[in-house]
């Protein structure tokens, strides 16, 4: 190992493992497929593909949309954003009080506390208001967190993903009534 490598913490090098088996994956599948988008005979329609354009709602609320938004988060490594405010959502419909407070440390060990490892990109304050929520936890503590996280994906992420090639060949492919090719490294079993 390089001198410059052997001075960097633990957590950066096994950051970097994971960040590089990921990569290769990708590189490993060109086109990336909508494995549910291809699921059966259902795929998206030209109609509903068009749709995901209305608005970033309307794109979250299709199941293929949210498919397809998802692998594309997945490329880009960002994939942590719509993880995070899934995991949100998730945590607000807890009925249990006694459960949320195991509930909120787990999201927060894995989003947003030091070295948490699919950490989402918010600004410092939102981070010691969402530090300072976690002493108690309520449905509503990581509000401002997600709220940040979800004006990232509509403003930045969702835009680029309309203008993707990815999404440009998704509603080719439904126009031409095609599903969706697998890559060749798939196999015909699984």
């Amino acid at each position: 190992m390089c001198k410059g490598l052997a001075s960097l913490p633990s957590c950066c090098l096994e950051r970097a493992k994971e960040l590089k088996a990921r990569l290769g994956s990708i590189l490993q599948k060109p086109n990336w497929t909508l494995s549910c988008c291809s699921i059966g005979k259902n795929k998206p329609t030209v109609e509903e593909c068009l749709r995901w354009k209305e608005s970033f709602e309307r794109l979250l609320s299709s199941k293929y949309g949210l498919c397809a938004f998802n692998a594309f988060l997945v490329s880009e490594f960002s994939e942590e954003n719509i993880a995070f405010y899934f995991a949100c959502e998730d945590y607000k419909r807890c009925k249990s009080s006694a459960k949320l407070p195991a509930k909120a440390r787990k999201i927060y060990d894995e989003f947003i506390g030091a070295e948490a490892p699919r950490e989402i990109n918010i600004d410092h304050e939102t981070r010691d208001i969402t530090r300072a929520n976690m002493e108690v936890p309520t449905p509503s503590c990581f509000d401002p967190a997600q709220h940040k996280v979800y004006l990232l994906m509509a403003k930045d992420c969702y835009p680029r993903f309309l203008r993707s090639a990815a999404y440009r060949d998704l509603v080719c492919q439904a126009k031409s009534g095609r599903r969706p090719s697998k890559p060749a490294q798939q196999d015909k079993n699984a």
